[in-house]
């Protein structure tokens, strides 16, 4: 299979590991270098790391993957997905029940809103925007209440 720019460079990494971890003399590193730069297929570039610690090639599909040791692992992992915070979840849901129940989770979301975006900035935590939605709606559904009171009393 023809071995592309990046398992050259790859291959290369795992050369300048074993030069600096001294597996390597100088001239031999040399050799190796030029020969790497001249490979064109996976196997012409496997026999130049064959006799040093596994690295990070990647193998033809259908081969056995090798053991990689951490040292060699590329970091092409995704970082762990944040999480919310608790208190912006419980106030983008107060805040959507506002509708179902004619306004009275529109303080508790407003509360919980608050709070929430106090915490965030002291956490690394995700959910500024949940806690921006329960604070919109829960502050929607409080000014509704005032202007219905104020309807109230005006028309009493």
């Amino acid at each position: 299979m023809r071995a592309a720019n990046s398992d050259r460079e790859r291959t290369i990494d795992v050369l300048k590991a074993a030069f600096a971890e001294g597996r390597l003399t100088a001239a031999e590193y040399e050799h190796r270098m030029s020969a790497t730069h001249q490979a064109a297929t996976y196997g012409q570039l496997a026999a130049l790391v064959a006799d040093l610690p596994s690295g990070p090639m990647v193998q033809p599909f259908g081969a056995p993957v090798p053991v990689v040791p951490p040292t060699f692992m590329p970091a092409f992992l995704p970082p762990p997905p944040a999480r919310n915070n608790g208190l912006a979840v419980a106030s983008a849901t107060l805040g959507c029940l506002t509708v179902l129940t004619l306004g009275v989770t529109g303080l508790p979301a407003v509360v919980t809103g608050h709070l929430a975006r106090a915490k965030l900035r002291t956490t690394g935590e995700d959910g500024d925007g949940l806690a921006v939605l329960g604070l919109v709606l829960g502050w929607l559904s409080v000014a509704g209440w005032v202007l219905f009171l104020l309807l109230a009393v005006v028309s009493a």
